[in-house]
């Protein structure tokens, strides 16, 4: 797998993002797809047109990372945050998206593992880490939780 699970930081540290979008949701369905919906049409507007790999790409990252925090994460009465950034690394001339999902609960901390072939469910992180570019975990210092991230680089726009 191309992906790297669970480190502390990502694999390079961007300085401050050229754009950037970070909001608060309902811990529900209705949260996460408005998430989703929001990123899409964020994108959009950042210059990542609707139905082209990188707003379909980090849009099904959003989708994962939302229904997780809303299944796995979610403590009544508590919202998710969904935070999205796009920087350029000149190092290696490229853009990286970032995407982060917050939540409240820490003992439920994702695992990347394989799901018994007739499952119905157990393959959303499979697709984080076989979608970005680098994934991992990181605890909230603050505050009770964690944020689940998952980055992709792609050639800047020009």
């Amino acid at each position: 797998m191309k992906s790297t699970t669970h480190p502390a930081q990502p694999a390079h540290e961007l300085h401050a993002p050229d754009q950037e979008f970070d909001m608060r949701f309902t811990s529900t369905p209705r949260g996460a797809r408005l998430a989703r919906r929001l990123v899409s049409h964020r994108l959009h507007e950042w210059g990542h047109p609707y139905n082209t790999t990188t707003n379909d790409t980090v849009t099904l990252l959003a989708a994962e990372l939302t229904a997780n925090a809303v299944c796995h994460g979610h403590v009544p009465g508590r919202d998710f945050r969904l935070r999205l950034t796009i920087g350029t690394d000149a190092n290696v001339d490229a853009t990286t998206i970032r995407i982060e999902v917050t939540d409240t609960r820490t003992e439920r901390m994702p695992t990347l593992t394989a799901p018994a072939p007739d499952a119905e469910a157990g393959r959303g992180l499979l697709l984080v880490a076989a979608l970005a570019t680098h994934w991992g975990t990181t605890p909230r210092t603050a505050a009770p939780g964690k944020t689940v991230w998952a980055e992709i680089s792609t050639p800047p726009n020009r």
